[in-house]
């Protein structure tokens, strides 16, 4: 298992982490297997989409936010309960084919890690099976 470490810079945002991912996969060496991503945080979360236009990112950000509003008289009293709404939406963990010492993904694909309740230090666990 293998432990990458981000650092997130706002309160939202979504982190292109699939050069990390893909880096992992390449030390393992495995030619073909499942590459199996984990988020270890309840206002965090996985996502994959877009890589190529960073407006998508921005349109993600700006709808999910709309959906799910930072203050909407929740009674969770850390006041993060949003965060913790999206990262539930998004989910904890990905799995992505690896073949030919490659994580296998479409031409426009990467994978993200997603900041609901940041900034801070956040981790993400990698293992190929």
């Amino acid at each position: 298992m293998h432990k990458i470490n981000v650092k997130t810079p706002s309160r939202t945002a979504m982190i292109d982490i699939t050069s990390k991912i893909q880096e992992v996969v390449r030390k393992e060496g495995k030619e073909s297997g499942i590459c199996h991503i984990f988020v270890p945080h309840t206002t965090a979360g996985l996502t994959i989409n877009e890589n190529a236009d960073p407006d998508v990112v921005d349109d993600i950000l700006k709808e999910i936010n709309k959906i799910v509003p930072f203050d909407d008289g929740y009674k969770h009293c850390e006041g993060n309960s949003a965060a913790h709404i999206k990262a539930s939406l998004f989910g904890f963990s990905q799995q992505v084919i690896v073949e030919n010492n490659q994580l296998v993904l479409g031409r426009w694909q990467g994978i993200y890690f997603c900041e609901f309740d940041g900034p801070r230090n956040r981790e993400v666990y990698v293992k190929i099976l």
